[in-house]
């Protein structure tokens, strides 16, 4: 098992037991399942999981609409159907080979 894997392993325990993740709980988790895992991980991880709310980030892992176009409603699907027609204009203004000089050879 990778060091990573067994950080975020007992983060997922943590988070399940309504437990605060922190570097210390993590360490005690990893180290009672029989991993080595370097110390720098246990702090990398507390830091990152600080505040989130692990179930919810679980749940909607792939879930349609889970961006955050869907927090901004309708103007966001006016503004992506307008994007398309963004990206056609900056292609026409592209230079061709030709103007740069390479339809000479």
């Amino acid at each position: 098992m990778s060091a990573e894997l067994a950080v975020v392993y007992a983060a997922l325990i943590l988070e399940d037991d309504n437990v605060e993740i922190t570097a210390d709980k993590l360490q005690t988790l990893v180290a009672a399942a029989g991993v080595e895992v370097e110390p720098i991980w246990f702090s990398l991880y507390a830091k990152a999981l600080a505040g989130q709310d692990l179930k919810a980030l679980l749940l909607n892992v792939g879930a349609p609409g889970s961006g955050p176009a869907v927090a901004a409603g309708g103007a966001a699907a006016g503004a992506a159907a307008d994007a398309p027609a963004a990206e056609e204009k900056v292609e026409e203004k592209e230079e061709s080979d030709d103007d740069m000089g390479f339809g000479k050879f």
